[in-house]
Parts: structure tokens; C-alpha cells; sequence
């Protein structure tokens, strides 16, 4: 598979997921119609505004900007979900009344992760970070397929396997952010150095990860926790 293939693969993929992930989210969300369309406008235009950076070069590292942009657009976008989390009932009720099964399925589009082994064999990435991340992802969307009927068909699940579930999917996606930082050309916190290491995901179409999905996927994680809390105090 040639590059520019490969690239416009990625660019496909990776939208269809933000769009089913944008979508069933916010439908899911126990707000009134105006606010959940609210939310999905918002969530477009932070879409948008990655594509437009990425495209543009802005999310790389480079010597004159300490902070990289796309760091300070993953952290933000945590924030914008956990800050009214911890500091509105509301805003905690609406969180807290998502359905499991979705929550879980929700991360099945992870199984789209081979495409980073498919990009270590185009060579667009490279070193360990290519490998673990698209590995630990298929694992984590491959599980989340049976507990996530498990759930949806109300039969009898163990909040042992959830949680080890979701504690698994979590690290995977901590443990990516690191080797995706220690690897990446420019950074000053780079300690792998594995040719282009995990520089194309600065870059469209790769960037739209770090930007939008890694943060989402984090966020539904939390969720789950939070929501096995309530269920193990009130069991």
C-alpha cells in the first residue's frame, strides 16, 4: 500500500470514528435537543480546528514553541470534559446516566488501531510506539465487543471484568501517550530515537488521535470507573 493510500485511509477512518463516537455520545447524553446540539457544534468545530492545524504544521514541535500545541489540545480537551464534571451535579448526572454498553462498544473503534502497524510498514512510523499502541488498542476494542452484548443483554457481569477492562484500556492509552512523546523527532522530552518515531501523528491525518481520540477514549474510561463506583456502593 503506497503512502498517499495509506494517508487517505487513515483520513476516512479515523473521521467515520470521531463522527460515530460525536454522534452517539452526545445523543446519549440525558440533556434537552438544543443542548445536545450545542455540544455536537462544539465538538465539530474542535474537530475542525485540529484538521486546520494539523494541515497547516501548527501541532508539530519546534524549537521556538516550549509547549506543543497538540499537547495543550489533548489537555483541553480533558479539561473541558473533567473540569464541569467535578464541579457540576448536573453536568456529573448526565455523565453518570450514559449507558454502560455504550460506553464500552464505544471503544470497539479502537480495533482500528492495526492501522499503526500498517503505518510502521509504510515507515511513516516507527520504534516501539507504532506496535504497543496499535496492539494494546486492538486488544482493548477486540474485549470491549463481548462484555459490551454482556452488559446491553443484561446478563450477568462481573464489575471485576469491567473494571479490569477498562483499568487495561486506560493504561494502554497512557502508556501510548509516553512512548508517543519519548519518540517523537523534536520533542524535548525525546528518549527513543527510532527514525521518524512517532512523528506523523503532529501531523493530518495521524494528529486527529492525540487531539480528539486518545482525550475522548480517556474520558469514556473515566466514566466507566465512575459509574462501577456507584453500582459497587450500591450493591
Amino acid at each position: 500500500m503506497s503512502q498517499s493510500t495509506l494517508d487517505l485511509v487513515n483520513s476516512v477512518v479515523t473521521m467515520a470514528a470521531i463522527a460515530i463516537d460525536l454522534v452517539a455520545f452526545t445523543q446519549a447524553l440525558s440533556r434537552s435537543l438544543l443542548d445536545r446540539l450545542v455540544i455536537a457544534t462544539i465538538g465539530g468545530g474542535w474537530v475542525g480546528l485540529a484538521v486546520i492545524l494539523g494541515a497547516t504544521g501548527r501541532l508539530a514541535y519546534a524549537p521556538n514553541s516550549p509547549v506543543p500545541l497538540v499537547g495543550v489540545m489533548f489537555a483541553t480537551l480533558l479539561l473541558a470534559f473533567g473540569v464541569p464534571a467535578l464541579t457540576s451535579r448536573k453536568v456529573r448526572a448526565s455523565l453518570l446516566a450514559i449507558p454502560l454498553q455504550l460506553l464500552i462498544g464505544l471503544n470497539v473503534m479502537r480495533m482500528l488501531g492495526v492501522l499503526f502497524l500498517l503505518d510502521f510498514l509504510a515507515k511513516s512510523l516507527n520504534g516501539p510506539f507504532p506496535f504497543i499502541a496499535g496492539l494494546g488498542d486492538i486488544t482493548t476494542g477486540a474485549l470491549a465487543i463481548p462484555l459490551a452484548l454482556q452488559v446491553a443483554r443484561s446478563k450477568a457481569t462481573s464489575l471485576r471484568a469491567i473494571a479490569g477492562w477498562n483499568a487495561f484500556g486506560a493504561l494502554d492509552l497512557v502508556v501510548a501517550i509516553g512512548l508517543g512523546i519519548t519518540s517523537a523527532a523534536g520533542s524535548p522530552l525525546q528518549l527513543i530515537h527510532a527514525g521518524v518515531g512517532s512523528q506523523a501523528m503532529q501531523y493530518l491525518p495521524l494528529c486527529l488521535v492525540p487531539t480528539v481520540l486518545v482525550p475522548f477514549y480517556l474520558v469514556t474510561h473515566g466514566i466507566v470507573a465512575a459509574q462501577l463506583r456507584v453500582r459497587a456502593k450500591s450493591a
